[in-house]
């Protein structure tokens, strides 16, 4: 066991000694131009109204809007006294800003005047996702739960319509949902939700009527009430839209990213390998990027599969990703989240993680980095110096 004087020593493992020291050296990087928060962001979504913002959600029990260009961090919309796990954007005209919170309860709020709204309660444990989507008219939020439910309410009212569990396969904490935005329609939601168990849930939600996906495949003969192809909990799920494809890729605790094809009745097309517990991911037009406990942010190469870059900088597991200005498909720039209580901003831009490479190449070979304002600083002379260089010249060619 370390021993020493400092609280932060006692019933310390030699493991999380060399953790925290190993943190402690690592914090002082500047990579990823981090923007230092006063307590852990556990989740972030961007800021519909202004495309290099986030609205985030942190531990202290608050929502925090962090501009990523200007670093303004000093927006806060406050209620909970409970760490908030989860925002999202809906109600009319996206304004609203809704935050799940370990008491149990989602917040609400006007996105612009940030004057709270209503609070929406139901979760008998903590919440741990929210959606937001249109049905029938109507505005929709969706919540999973600690609880293993999944609620659907009537945002102008309040009041729940449904109430979501699965009655074959016992669910687990609700750590995930998303709407399919193929398979949705007006009056017909398909919300997909993952758990701290390895299955993919699949429900078809009405105003009136809500049920599980139960599905015989093609040359099955049983019927399947969930998608299984993970061996531990799924952290996150990503519809992802190539051209007229949209398939879904999920991070789970198993260590793995997975593409499970839409035209095969998601079966897994790919599969990559991050090396641990994987929290978060976003997919481009070029790459897979890929972030989690061992506090990495991995870019794979989707064409080949192949980890073309890694990108170091937090110290601490990452929570969430992001991509900046909404562009999915190209886009330049994404955000990342992390409990080590930064928010670091990173180019995809192909010349830029080529850099990257480079300069972890020359490290890993001993050359020194040269500085370039050393050089032009050796270089520069006064009138006066290049007058007397020019008459040693002269008296040269005499």
């Amino acid at each position: 066991m370390q021993k020493g004087l400092s609280a932060d020593h006692f019933f310390e493992t030699d493991a999380s000694a060399q953790r925290r020291e190993r943190q402690a050296a690592k914090s002082a990087n500047k990579n990823g131009n981090p923007i230092s928060l006063k307590s852990k962001p556990l989740a972030a979504i961007l800021d519909l109204g202004s495309p290099s913002s986030l609205l985030v959600a942190e531990s202290s029990g608050t929502v925090r809007r962090v501009n990523t260009e200007t670093q303004d961090t000093k927006q806060v919309y406050r209620g909970p006294t409970a760490p908030v796990t989860c925002v999202a954007l809906g109600g009319p005209g996206n304004q609203t800003l809704f935050a799940g919170s370990w008491d149990k309860d989602i917040w609400s709020w006007d996105v612009s005047s940030k004057a709270p709204g209503r609070k929406y309660s139901g979760h008998s444990d903590f919440v741990k996702a929210v959606v937001c989507t249109k049905l029938g008219g109507k505005d929709i939020l969706i919540s999973g739960g600690a609880d293993k439910k999944i609620i659907v309410w009537d945002v102008a009212t309040g009041s729940r319509l449904h109430v979501l569990q699965d009655q074959v396969v016992s669910m687990m904490a609700v750590q995930h949902l998303a709407v399919d935005p193929v398979s949705s329609g007006p009056d017909e939601v398909i919300l997909v939700s993952s758990g701290s168990d390895p299955h993919i849930r699949r429900w078809r939600i009405r105003v009136d009527s809500a049920e599980q996906i139960i599905e015989t495949l093609p040359n099955e003969s049983e019927a399947r009430y969930a998608i299984l192809e993970h061996e531990t909990t799924v952290y996150r799920l990503f519809f992802d839209q190539q051209g007229d494809e949209v398939d879904l890729w999920t991070a789970s605790g198993d260590g793995t990213a997975k593409c499970l094809s839409r035209a095969r009745n998601y079966a897994v097309e790919d599969t990559i390998e991050h090396g641990d517990h994987v929290r978060t991911i976003i997919a481009t037009e070029h790459w897979i990027v890929t972030g989690g406990r061992d506090e990495d942010i991995k870019v794979w190469d989707r064409a080949s599969g192949k980890l073309y870059c890694t990108l170091d900088g937090h110290y601490d597991e990452v929570t969430d990703l992001i991509v900046l200005g909404g562009q999915t498909t190209s886009a330049a720039q994404i955000a990342s989240v992390s409990l080590d209580g930064t928010i670091r901003t990173w180019s995809l831009e192909k010349k830029e993680l080529d850099k990257i490479n480079q300069e972890k190449l020359d490290k890993a070979n001993g050359v020194e980095e040269e500085n370039p304002a050393e050089e032009e600083k050796e270089g520069l002379m006064t009138a006066e110096e290049e007058a007397e260089l020019a008459a040693l010249l002269d008296d040269d060619d005499e």
